[in-house]
């Protein structure tokens, strides 16, 4: 690809006067990115404002309405406080249990975000759901059919599903200050 366009900008050179020839080869020339230099200690002045005005919006509950992403049932799934959505399988809890969900992937306001890598930290976040009730999908049909061979094959599936509600999406502690861990001391990894 460099060579062909080489040669296109060679001809296309030779076709015109002196200065504009001298002008091609920079035009295709490779310039060097600018790069910044970040100073260390700005960076980590700016940072620390950032995760200080996010514990402040917190502190005063003035961060608006919440916003999670949750991982259930090996899927993701955006909740605000409120939401009614469907959990898609067999699934343990039955009507009426209050659950927390505890695998938070992402938690946000009107003013900020956090983002976790992959969770956001444990006991930042509490997401708390209730189970409405427990039902069948809608019947799903498969039907399979091999032409002038006498087979056919009908197959009815109905999937088993969970309707929760999020009842509270909540911030508990400061941003960048977990509590401490207790316990591990007997714990074999």
């Amino acid at each position: 690809m460099a060579g062909a366009l080489r040669k296109i900008f060679a001809t296309f050179a030779r076709s015109y006067p002196k200065p504009v020839a001298q002008l091609l080869p920079r035009l295709y020339s490779n310039v060097p990115t600018p790069y910044e230099i970040v100073d260390a200690q700005e960076e980590r002045k700016t940072y620390q404002d950032v995760i200080d005005k996010v514990n402040r919006q917190v502190a005063q509950a003035k961060q608006g309405r919440l916003f999670a992403v949750v991982h259930i049932q090996g899927k993701q799934v955006k909740v605000t406080e409120g939401d009614v959505f469907v959990v898609e399988g067999y699934w343990p809890p039955g009507a009426g249990d209050r659950i927390s969900l505890d695998k938070v992937l992402l938690v946000g306001g009107r003013d900020f975000t956090l983002v976790g890598r992959p969770l956001v930290q444990r006991g930042l976040v509490q997401v708390e759901a209730t189970v409405i009730e427990e039902t069948l999908s809608h019947t799903k049909t498969h039907f399979k059919k091999k032409r002038r061979k006498q087979y056919m094959r009908i197959n009815f599936m109905r999937v088993p599903q969970t309707m929760l509600r999020v009842n509270r999406i909540e911030i508990v502690g400061e941003v960048n200050h977990p509590s401490d861990v207790t316990g591990l001391e007997t714990r074999v990894f």
